[in-house]
């Protein structure tokens, strides 16, 4: 018995925009998320995220078996990887920090959050959304994907099209420069979330 996904996806292959759309719904929390933090700039990552949808729509036919999720994913990745290779031959046009009234609605807090602590946790998203844009995209991608979204280290590879043990070293890396970028800001971060000297086996987004 088909999977509600799998029959919108045998029917997006048969050309139904309809059932495409269903899918765009499903997952464009998820590619605006990647894109966000992967290109720093809401216009950028909105960009990014249309093209991707436009670009997995002329390729879904192609589409066998496995995660669509991570399909998809590789696909925005494409994009603000084209993006970026973009940017790089514009450099007059720096990365952006996206402010907290530009986040998805997704994201939003709870509505009884204390006003301190939501306070301190958008200093320390600040300063994570920061610190992402200064990794090699690479990492980035790959911590955005383990840390951020909470993929499994397998998906991380597919999504990637990496070795697992390219990826764990992606992360590794991405993590303890995360962790340098972050402490030397210490003095900015709230007191609960500063760093206590774990190793760099954990992650910091």
């Amino acid at each position: 018995m088909k999977t509600e996904e799998a029959a919108l996806i045998e029917r997006s292959q048969g050309g139904d925009l309809e059932a495409f759309n269903a899918l765009v719904l499903a997952y464009q929390v998820q590619v605006y998320n990647l894109c966000l933090r992967m290109l720093g700039s809401p216009q950028a990552a909105e960009d990014a995220t249309q093209e991707a949808f436009i670009a997995a729509y002329r390729a879904v036919s192609r589409f066998r078996q496995g995660s669509f999720r991570a399909w998809l994913l590789r696909i925005a990745a494409n994009a603000c990887y084209d993006e970026l290779r973009r940017r790089r031959s514009r450099p007059q046009l720096p990365l952006e920090a996206s402010t907290d009234d530009e986040r998805p609605v997704a994201e939003l807090p709870a509505s009884d959050e204390p006003p301190d602590q939501r306070a301190e946790r958008l200093e320390l998203a600040r300063l994570l959304r920061e610190g992402l844009v200064t990794l090699p995209p690479d990492q980035r991608l790959a911590v955005i994907l383990r840390d951020v979204q909470g993929f499994a280290y397998e998906e991380v590879a597919e999504v990637t099209s990496a070795s697992l043990g390219t990826v764990k070293s992606r992360i590794s890396r991405g993590r303890a420069a995360m962790r340098e970028f972050l402490l030397a800001r210490g003095e900015l971060l709230p007191s609960r979330f500063r760093f206590s000297g774990e190793g760099d086996d954990h992650a910091v987004v």
